[in-house]
């Protein structure tokens, strides 16, 4: 799965430094000559939008999101291992949720054949479907981690489900980061 989150990780920061040089170059003719190239703002949310659904499951992969870990750490192994396990689930959930939310997006906007109501008038069909792709993705990434959080709780592997799943101590942090440093 590490290198999954590499290949997004690397898709997402193309995205966002084309997307900066973009800006920039507007933001330079604009100052310099009073022209505006005009749809910098539409690049922009459709950046956001197929870059979000990425930075997620890298996200997931890296276990770097958010989790109040107060008690979690606290907590017995098992049960510590099975709250881990809810977790993968419930942003499973929450993941095929956005996404059939993004299929009836798109489904819509192609009956209707909707188009940005920006100087481009872009149809939408092709970034929404685009974002749909990033949120499938998403949806395949949580899905996959969940199967394999069940199928450690099937076996009661809570060793390896708290090592996969738990969310990053203060220590994991620090080795992290000097490993990076000792990488540079």
């Amino acid at each position: 799965m590490q290198g999954v989150a590499r290949v997004l990780s690397i898709v997402f920061g193309v995205m966002m430094l084309a997307l900066s040089a973009a800006i920039a170059v507007e933001a330079t003719i604009r100052k310099l000559f009073s022209v505006s190239l005009g749809g910098i703002d539409e690049l922009s949310g459709y950046a956001i939008a197929i870059g979000g659904p990425i930075a997620f499951a890298v996200t997931l992969i890296d276990r770097s999101h958010i989790r109040i870990n107060l008690l979690h750490m606290r907590m017995p192994l098992a049960p510590r291992a099975i709250v881990n396990a809810l977790s993968a689930l419930t942003l499973a959930v929450l993941a095929v949720a956005l996404l059939a939310f993004s299929v009836a997006t798109v489904l819509d906007t192609r009956l209707y054949g909707s188009i940005a109501q920006t100087p481009w008038a872009t149809p939408l069909i092709y970034p929404q479907t685009l974002w749909l792709a990033a949120m499938a993705i998403f949806a395949a990434v949580a899905l996959w981690l969940t199967v394999r959080a069940a199928v450690l709780v099937a076996r009661a592997d809570w060793q390896s489900l708290d090592r996969d799943y738990a969310p990053e101590t203060a220590a994991d942090e620090l080795k992290a980061e000097l490993d990076d440093l000792d990488r540079r």
